[in-house]
């Protein structure tokens, strides 16, 4: 019975059905279905499918932001229930994200923060025009692992250094690796700025994010 719903979980992420996949969810939770074997086995399979399809030009924006959608309202039900027994989704690493200082383009970081999300990483997204101290003040309180840099200007771009320049400062970069992407940005300007990690599009971040953990 529950690799069935296992399935149908996946499938309400896969149609980007929000509702379909809180209520399987709940049911999941009434039959005594191990929440975390629901969210790996069922809402995560589909996302892996949803992610792979648009990384092969299968499926579109909509699809992935409505694919994050139902899983995060999966997620909603089955984390607090989790989190009263003293159990956590194991988590893959710590990324504080955001979108550089002058820079208000909010859509291809909020896609990487999704994917990244539901792959099994824990997201801080400071949201855009984010002084580059902040992500070095954030990085600090949150223990990050990565710090995810979105630049969709090239004027802007040069703050994507900058953040990697105060982090050495703060002693924080042999620690924290950097990531950055946005459509300007190329693998030889993560090279020239020192960034570990490049990612072209959300899904290659996750793979990106998990080359820079070792995984």
């Amino acid at each position: 019975m529950s690799e069935e719903l296992y399935k149908k979980m996946a499938q309400s992420v896969i149609d980007g059905e929000e509702e379909d996949a809180e209520a399987l969810a709940r049911q999941a939770l009434e039959q005594g279905v191990d929440p975390l074997e629901a969210i790996n086995k069922g809402y995560k399979a589909g996302m892996d499918v949803v992610g792979e399809a648009f990384a092969n030009g299968e499926c579109f924006l909509p699809d992935l932001i409505l694919g994050g959608e139902a899983m995060k309202a999966a997620l909603a039900v089955l984390e607090p229930v989790l989190a009263a027994a003293g159990r956590h989704r194991e988590m893959l690493g710590t990324v504080v994200l955001g979108t550089v200082k002058g820079d208000i383009h909010e859509i291809g970081k909020s896609l990487v923060g999704i994917m990244l999300s539901t792959s099994g990483f824990e997201v801080y997204d400071l949201g855009t025009d984010v002084e580059s101290s902040e992500f070095v003040a954030k990085a600090r309180e949150y223990d990050a692992d990565i710090v995810g840099l979105s630049a969709l200007l090239t004027t802007t771009m040069l703050f994507q250094e900058e953040v990697i320049q105060l982090l050495a400062e703060a002693g924080l970069g042999e620690r924290v690796k950097v990531m950055v992407g946005g459509s300007p940005v190329t693998r030889g300007w993560a090279d020239e700025i020192g960034a570990e990690g490049f990612a072209e599009d959300a899904t290659a971040s996750v793979r990106e994010a998990k080359r820079l953990m070792g995984i």
